[in-house]
């Protein structure tokens, strides 16, 4: 009988936690950077794609790795820019996901040097139940943002009993930009168990200094959910999609009250494998799901962001099964359509047994022109891939060229 109640009460606190928080404040626009026209920038890598007419003169990217921390297992690498130019990066190592030994640690990048500085562990489990007052089982999914005020805001998953659905999401801040940080405090996204809550994608900014989180569950549905935040508190949320097959939700702010979410697709066998796709019109208050995004995803993650031109890429696995290949992709509003325009992985030609995964990429720009990315490299590396925004005007270029051939391969009889 006791197993019984104790079963009522979860699926209770379940179906609460699936609801509206009862208190609604008022919400506030999305806060949208001003951006370029997109035909300056098209015209901008005309004119670079003339003057750099030899292959040699093609602007390349640049990688390196994240700094080895000596851990077997590296995964969920994320970044934001600093007050100084550098970026800040954060992941988690041990001796495999979700074990008791995993850490969150961190690195800078200095861009003159274009090198990390050795790592330093952010938070680990122990920290972490310290810090909280409850038992910790294990840490994971760190993704930092900026406060109003300058601070900077880490966000990281914790789980006290069970698998990643029985997470919860706490908050550490730092007045230094990641040099110290304060003690954590339990982010409360639902009554009663608080239970399945992670994020993994960058935070949105509201004109009043609250930020939009993309957040999801995975205990009896696998569903996106926004959450408002304010400081460290949740002071509303609304779903973003329904039922077990979207998770991680990706949002682009289109303008002040409309924004997109793309999803990491978890859809049983026999329905598409493409991303899921949601819209809102009322800067997050009500989302309603709209068609796929025709691009394979093979139930890993994706991320993408807006440059300051307006134009928009995406790193992911265009694959519909395994995360053996990752491709750049870029799309303008003239261009209408998304383009692959680096291949960035691809163990395709090796035996199936050989194939590295390539998985969890996170972008940020630092200046509004380049970008940054890092992603898990086999489990066992960060990889660090910077584009300058000469490369990236040269890629757009190469997009408009290749949607300029197909429209023209489809116009023929």
């Amino acid at each position: 009988m006791s197993h019984i109640v104790a079963l009522c009460f979860l699926l209770l606190a379940a179906v609460i936690g699936f609801l509206h928080i009862d208190s609604r404040p008022a919400w506030a626009p999305f806060a949208t950077p001003s951006l370029a026209p997109v035909d300056e920038v098209l015209d901008e890598a005309a004119t670079l794609k003339t003057k750099n007419s030899s292959k040699s003169a093609v602007p390349a990217s640049q990688f390196n790795w994240l700094p080895d921390t000596g851990a077997a297992s590296v995964h969920a690498a994320s970044l934001i820019a600093l007050k100084d130019g550098a970026v800040r990066a954060f992941w988690f190592a041990g001796s495999r996901e979700g074990a008791a030994d995993v850490s969150i640690y961190s690195s800078v990048y200095d861009p003159q040097s274009a090198n990390w500085s050795a790592p330093t562990a952010v938070m680990d489990r122990v920290v972490a139940e310290k810090g909280l007052s409850r038992y910790i089982a294990k840490v994971g999914n760190p993704v930092p943002s900026r406060l109003p005020d300058g601070r900077l805001q880490l966000f990281f998953v914790t789980v006290s009993i069970g698998g990643w659905a029985g997470s919860s999401v706490s908050a550490i801040t730092s007045d230094d930009d990641g040099l110290t940080w304060s003690n954590p405090r339990r982010l409360i996204g639902s009554p009663l168990l608080n239970l399945s809550t992670l994020v993994k994608s960058p935070s949105v900014m509201f004109t009043d200094g609250s930020l939009g989180v993309p957040a999801y569950h995975e205990w009896i549905g696998r569903f996106g959910e926004f959450l408002r935040v304010d400081a460290d508190k949740v002071i509303d949320k609304r779903r973003m999609s329904s039922g077990r097959s979207a998770i991680q939700p990706l949002v682009f702010v289109n303008d002040a009250q409309d924004a997109s979410a793309y999803f990491r697709q978890m859809r049983s066998s026999g329905l598409p494998k493409q991303i899921p796709v949601s819209q809102t019109q009322n800067t997050g208050q009500s989302w309603q799901s709209s068609a796929d995004l025709p691009i394979a995803n093979p139930n890993s993650a994706l991320t993408g962001l807006i440059l300051r031109n307006g134009v928009r890429i995406l790193v992911l696995n265009n694959i519909e099964a395994g995360r053996y290949r990752l491709v750049l992709l870029m799309s303008s509003s003239r261009l209408g359509k998304w383009q692959t325009v680096e291949v960035l992985e691809d163990d395709e030609a090796l035996p199936e047994v050989q194939r590295k995964e390539f998985s969890y990429p996170y972008l940020i720009t630092v200046d509004g022109d380049d970008a940054h990315l890092v992603y898990t490299w086999d489990r066992k590396k960060i990889r660090h891939r910077y584009f300058s925004g000469a490369w990236l005007k040269r890629a757009l270029s190469k997009a408009q060229a290749l949607e300029t051939d197909a429209s023209g391969q489809e116009a023929k009889p």
